[in-house]
């Protein structure tokens, strides 16, 4: 069905570069391959239950974002089921990747359609989310990480904003003086004075 139409859209768009001039039709091919490429690479997309039979190959894998946790590192993981530790897969968004990919908070919830190397890690498999690229549909139009977003305090510090000092809780104690500093000898100043 999906091919039946992407052929009806090509060939209609091959008769509308025919009336086009030379440099329009090239144009006009660059974006027509580039739509068909971007099916293509992404096609039909699997479930996630059975991306663990896939691991080791590049795939799209879809399903709903329940939850999205943090750990103290800062990787952000999408998780598929209430569990993950009996979840088949998960995405992982490590911190060097967040302002490539965008604020990935607003995914949960979510059906995502996610492109990617398939890996095995700890029993189930993943996908690592590195660039917004890899994400298609609604999924693709998540906005950017805020600017005061520090992912190691976990986006809830920001390192621009100014807060007052603490009061002093310390008692007002008047400080002693030192004794003053003797700045001739004593012996030289005795006998100066005969």
């Amino acid at each position: 069905m999906l091919e039946l139409k992407l052929l009806l859209q090509a060939s209609a768009a091959i008769i509308k570069l025919r009336r086009m001039s030379h440099l329009r039709r090239l144009r006009g091919l660059l974006c027509l391959s580039s739509l068909l490429a971007s099916e293509l690479v992404f096609g039909d997309c699997l479930p996630f239950e059975g991306a663990r039979a896939h691991v080791g190959t590049s795939q799209c894998i879809s399903g709903k974002v329940l939850r999205i946790t943090r750990n103290d590192s800062g990787t952000t993981f999408l998780n598929f089921c209430d569990d993950y530790r009996v979840c088949p897969f998960q995405v992982v968004v490590f911190p060097r990747d967040l302002r490539q990919v965008g604020d990935v908070r607003h995914l949960e919830g979510k059906t995502v359609e996610i492109q990617g190397e398939l890996k095995e890690y700890d029993g189930h498999a993943e996908i690592i989310l590195s660039h917004l690229r890899q994400l298609k549909g609604e999924a693709a139009r998540i906005p950017p990480v805020p600017k005061e977003f520090d992912v190691e305090k976990k986006g809830r510090y920001s390192a621009g904003k100014f807060s007052h000092p603490k009061s002093s809780t310390r008692t007002s104690r008047r400080k002693r003086q030192a004794a003053p500093i003797q700045t001739e000898d004593p012996a030289s100043a005795a006998s100066a004075e005969d």
